[in-house]
């Protein structure tokens, strides 16, 4: 008889050949619990999922009470169900008045290519510009306007009529004209290694659209759902996207994704032609719920005013002479190394001998990943860092 691991490795698909291999039977709050009882505390959240911490209970109870009454009924928009329109006014209620009209999709990669037919179908235009180093899914739409060529090489042709623009350059936005249907724009970069937007910068972007008719997608599959701070990271920068791209942290560990704009915008997938963007799981009931769920959880336990001390308490404890600079917005945190060469050996030695569980970034392999669930407690913050810093001493 074949045991799990051999399962996973002979008939699971692999994207890499270094799988981390960990097989987890359980997890709750910050932890995760291997088949051999070892626990190890989550720094990294699922990358972005876990925002309010492995199956916390307001959220595993929102989705057996769910099972109990239905689960798939009817491909996405057609039938009236509880959990998708109490989710769409909830999301409604944290934004701005015109950001009223929600999409559900089934991940981010897919909200992004929602959102790239709608902008493409609201202008007229073909044109798309992205950031370099942006990282927005993998299927094909959202990987043509990812920052990467290297990640995306071997995969073309990809979408044409994209353009790529440095984050943060105030020049580059000479380059939205008006042919640009959208500029997608994380509002922190995530896998570039945690940028955050200088003063000004994002209200520049935002004027430049503006000026030439172009819509602003902010992609927040990353940076919301309170991750840095505030439910969503653009209400702390001034300015209001057009269509707004959420996933990861809103389902509590369920899959789902949304892209959201003005009824006005989004009408234009009801006709030329009808059903101008479909789904059969968008919008799942239960995954819906669990995101209601996670919403209110955020809301009701206060977890946005804790964010910004915790981020602190890693910075002032991340004090070491290997370590470069430690950057970042709210619990969206990098900590950057001299090379890859010197980062992997901490994060191996991390998990194999402190049961720490952290990662570096797609377009950033000398910077250590650290996110963990919004629920993380002081205490739990300084048992990583002493476990991060012992890591760093073996290493370095």
């Amino acid at each position: 008889m074949l045991t799990t691991r051999q399962l996973f490795l002979r008939h699971q698909a692999q994207t890499s050949d270094f799988p981390l291999l960990l097989e987890i039977e359980r997890a709750e709050g910050v932890y995760m619990y291997g088949t051999d009882g070892r626990r190890y505390l989550d720094l990294i959240s699922g990358i972005g999922v876990s925002n309010v911490g492995h199956r916390h209970p307001r959220v595993v109870q929102a989705i057996k009470d769910q099972v109990d009454k239905y689960l798939h009924l009817m491909v996405y928009g057609e039938l009236v169900q509880a959990p998708p329109a109490e989710l769409a006014h909830a999301l409604h209620q944290t934004l701005p008045v015109h950001l009223d009209s929600v999409y559900f999709t089934n991940s981010g990669t897919e909200a992004i290519e929602g959102a790239l037919k709608l902008a493409k179908r609201h202008t007229g235009r073909t044109g798309l510009v992205s950031c370099h180093n942006a990282y927005h899914g993998s299927t094909h739409g959202a990987l043509s306007i990812t920052g990467s060529e290297g990640f995306k090489n071997s995969y073309r042709p990809l979408l044409p009529d994209v353009q790529h623009i440095h984050f943060n350059s105030l020049p580059d936005l000479e380059l939205i004209t008006e042919h640009t249907a959208a500029v997608v724009v994380e509002t922190v970069q995530g896998e570039a290694g945690v940028r955050v937007p200088e003063p000004g910068y994002l209200p520049a972007l935002r004027r430049r659209c503006q000026q030439v008719g172009a819509l602003l997608i902010l992609d927040e599959i990353q940076c919301g759902f309170g991750r840095t701070g505030s439910f969503w990271a653009f209400e702390q920068f001034g300015i209001e996207p057009d269509i707004l791209v959420c996933a990861k942290g809103m389902g509590g560990g369920m899959p789902i994704g949304a892209f959201i704009s003005s009824q006005a915008i989004m009408a234009g997938f009801k006709t030329n032609p009808i059903l101008g963007h479909c789904t059969t799981f968008g919008g799942h009931p239960v995954s819906c719920a669990a995101s209601l769920a996670t919403l209110r959880v955020i809301q009701e336990e206060n977890l946005l005013a804790g964010v910004h001390e915790k981020a602190a308490l890693f910075r002032r404890l991340l004090q070491h002479t290997a370590i470069r600079e430690v950057r970042g917005h709210g619990l969206l945190l990098a900590v950057e190394f001299d090379s890859y060469a010197v980062l992997k050996p901490i994060i191996d030695h991390a998990l194999a001998h402190e049961g720490i569980l952290t990662d570096w970034f797609l377009f950033c392999d000398n910077s250590l990943r650290i996110a963990p669930p919004l629920t993380i407690s002081p205490a739990e913050i300084e048992e990583s860092c002493a476990a991060l810093l012992r890591a760093i001493d073996s290493c370095c």
